[in-house]
């Protein structure tokens, strides 16, 4: 990683490039699992690219060659007492919905073992970029619990209703060829190239108007599951919050005389 990279604990950094920030999953000795350490650090490093409006889009990736993210730490879990489990479930959660509420738009890198947690850490972003090696799935139900980082909320959203019962109920893992064909994953690049693919799909995001993506992933967040003319409401809000703003302005002009804005972020 470069001289910007900046650590959010043992096992999470985060690496600029330019307007895109890397959040990279470094726990490579347990293939990236969770464990409560490491979630802190995830919903710290997400905290941070939050507040940070140079930030236009966030790739997720993993430092180990075979897995983005195996899930729960589970030989951590086997140790708790009830009492530790519930203490630890807000710490796991904070992980999750750190990735899920990230203002900007974001993309996960995932190659190799993308298991039960790992697989939500994925769905919890925008767009999932796969490579041939990748194997995606939400197995809990095969060790006796269910998919708790937003699974069972977010695969119906990405691919029906009937296909995430199937896919949560028989803990299947999913392999990358089918996992594009079902809508699993977004784009599917070949071996080794998901962590470069998706660093030049941020980029190319990350040349549009950082007001104009926060506030289009806003509504469309905010208006998925609502009614048409609901919908609609948080559509116009979020058009109103950006049509007087510095982005809005410097678009236009750069438009008008054919040339690259030059975006204030404002």
């Amino acid at each position: 990683m470069s001289a910007e990279q900046q650590r959010f604990g043992e096992f999470v950094g985060v690496q600029r490039h330019g307007y895109v920030a890397e959040l990279v999953l470094d726990r490579p000795k347990a293939m990236n699992a969770v464990s409560t350490d490491m979630a802190r650090s995830i919903a710290a490093a997400c905290d941070a690219l939050g507040a940070d409006p140079q930030v236009r889009v966030t790739v997720v990736t993993s430092s180990n060659e075979r897995a983005f993210c195996v899930g729960a730490d589970l030989k951590e879990r086997n140790a708790f007492t009830d009492a530790e489990l519930v203490r630890q479930r807000p710490v796991a959660r904070g992980a999750y919905t750190g990735v899920l509420e990230l203002p900007m738009p974001t993309i996960a890198a995932v190659h190799g073992f993308a298991l039960g947690g790992g697989f939500e850490l994925a769905l919890a972003c925008d767009l999932i970029v796969a490579d041939r090696t990748a194997v995606v799935g939400l197995p809990e139900v095969s060790v006796g619990v269910i998919p708790g980082g937003g699974g069972t909320q977010l695969l119906p959203r990405r691919v029906g209703a009937a296909r995430a019962a199937e896919l949560v109920f028989t803990a299947r893992r999913v392999e990358a060829a089918e996992a594009a064909v079902l809508g699993l994953v977004d784009q599917l690049v070949d071996e080794g190239q998901d962590r470069e693919q998706a660093l030049a799909l941020a980029a190319r995001i990350a040349g549009n108007s950082p007001v104009g993506l926060r506030a289009a992933k806003r509504a469309m967040r905010l208006g998925h599951g609502l009614d048409l003319r609901a919908g609609l409401e948080v559509e116009d809000a979020a058009w109103r919050s950006v049509a007087f703003s510095g982005d809005r302005a410097e678009g236009v002009a750069a438009f008008n005389e054919k040339r690259t804005p030059q975006w204030p972020g404002e």
